[in-house]
């Protein structure tokens, strides 16, 4: 089904094009290089700007194609005069440089708008508070099986912005953050899947959820019939939103919990499909590579999007049945003596822990803690007190771990590092339990981001 028949691009076209009209890039990391890039090709006066330290590769390649850029400052005269800046997703609204710009009327938009001017290629849009790069992954890895030209970009893979520039996909699998959509304003999605929506990054929106919801369903901004919404039947947010808004796209919701119209379903223990003018797809849940109540949504909004680009069943059957989850998002990493090891790193938030536990039937040692994002653990002390025998804190200060659950576990131990975290945790469990690290919390206070994090913990576990 080709949702963009006449191939025009997924971005109106900036009316300042192009030579001698100055493009500032604020952030110079994959989006910000990436788009400094295409911007280049494109023929505008383009510099980049990074009030943090630029890494040496990103240099390199900055120099590389000759582009003029500053590191760990933002020179005032070099970017007040931009007519046009792309933000990086990272820079708040508040900080200083973004407020003067906005006092000028200075255009501030993200990479993902930049990139989408150029290509005509069909874009899957994803986001949602989690599951977001799991369905991203999982939709790009049916649509290669599938023999698709496609291409992998967003809040994960390449810089979408330097892939139009160097590369030629006829598809795009695009995993999208609250805080690309906000600097999105004429991009257009063919197929947008949001998968849920719970409280994250608040700071970012005033401390308002309603915000925060606005901003993920951004996604259906400027869809029309001819494209498609999938979203989640079951998120209390998503339906109380939907109540009211004005969706022109197609609609397609899954749930778990009852049967719908126009979309994904379960029947007993068989995942439904159940597109109009399609035939209809089915699937034992027992087949699929991820399991777990959350993974059988991610499954099902990945499915409808393969559906609806009109793949071929059998190539949709085998991909959700072969697909191996990401590092650091539930792997699993050894069983030794029968205790089950399970690196849940990138797990930093609250609801991410939920789905997490949710998804083990074993008694559970839980390995949590780092920096608290004023995190609310309410949500959690129901499974806690079902699975976790023991919670072992892992960061500097973990007084709101303690306050959450001191009461719901019999023991709590506060550890420094990922090996004292592993070893202790290997003493506390028996045989046929799980030892899950799944922190609720972001990883600086220890360790340089959740990637060392995992890679740590992995590291531990190897040792014992």
């Amino acid at each position: 089904m080709n949702s963009n028949p006449q191939n025009i691009p997924h971005s109106a076209p900036s009316p300042l094009e192009r030579a001698g009209v100055r493009l500032v890039i604020l952030g110079a990391g994959e989006s910000g290089v990436g788009a400094a890039i295409l911007a280049q090709q494109k023929g505008f006066d383009v510099f980049v700007s990074d009030f943090g330290i630029i890494k040496e590769d990103y240099q390199a390649e900055l120099k590389k194609y000759a582009i003029p850029f500053e590191s760990e400052k933002h020179t005032e005269e070099l970017i007040l005069n931009a007519n046009e800046v792309i933000k990086s997703p990272g820079i708040a609204d508040k900080v200083a440089i973004i407020q003067k710009l906005k006092a000028l009327s200075v255009p501030i938009i993200s990479e993902i708008e930049f990139a989408a001017r150029y290509t005509t290629a069909k874009l899957v849009c994803i986001t949602g508070s989690n599951g977001k790069t799991t369905t991203t992954l999982l939709t790009y890895h049916i649509l290669k099986a599938a023999g698709l030209n496609v291409g992998l970009a967003g809040n994960i893979g390449n810089s979408f912005a330097k892939q139009v520039a160097q590369e030629n996909f006829d598809t795009y699998v695009l995993e999208l953050s609250s805080f690309m959509l906000d600097d999105m304003f004429a991009f257009k999605a063919d197929i947008a899947i949001l998968l849920n929506i719970t409280p994250d990054h608040l700071d970012r929106y005033d401390y308002q959820m309603a915000n925060y919801v606005k901003s993920k369903f951004r996604i259906t901004q400027n869809q029309t019939s001819a494209d498609h919404f999938i979203y989640c039947d079951d998120d209390a947010e998503i339906k109380n939103y939907m109540a009211t808004a004005d969706i022109k796209s197609q609609k397609h919701p899954f749930s778990i919990e009852h049967k719908v119209e126009n979309g994904a379903y379960l029947n007993a223990e068989n995942l439904m499909i159940n597109l109009t003018n399609t035939h209809q797809f089915d699937m034992t849940i027992n087949d699929l590579a991820l399991q777990g109540k959350h993974n059988t949504y991610n499954s099902m909004a990945s499915g409808i999007a393969a559906k609806i680009l009109e793949l071929r069943e059998g190539t949709i059957r085998e991909s959700m049945g072969s697909y191996k989850n990401i590092e650091h998002r539930l792997e699993f990493v050894a069983n030794i003596s029968g205790i089950t090891f399970i690196n849940d790193s990138k797990a930093t938030n609250v609801n991410s822990v939920w789905y997490a536990l949710e998804s083990i039937n074993t008694d559970v040692v839980l390995i949590m803690g780092g920096v608290d994002k004023g995190n609310d653990y309410n949500m959690l002390k129901d499974l806690v007190k079902q699975k976790v025998k023991a919670i072992i804190c892992l960061g500097k200060d973990n007084k709101a771990l303690h306050n959450a659950f001191e009461d719901e576990v019999e023991i709590m131990v506060n550890t420094f590092s990922a090996s004292e975290a592993v070893e202790i945790a290997y003493h506390l469990a028996k045989k046929g339990s799980t030892v899950l690290l799944s922190p609720a919390c972001a990883s600086f206070d220890l360790f340089k981001n959740y990637e060392d994090r995992g890679n740590q913990f992995k590291a531990a576990v190897k040792e014992l």
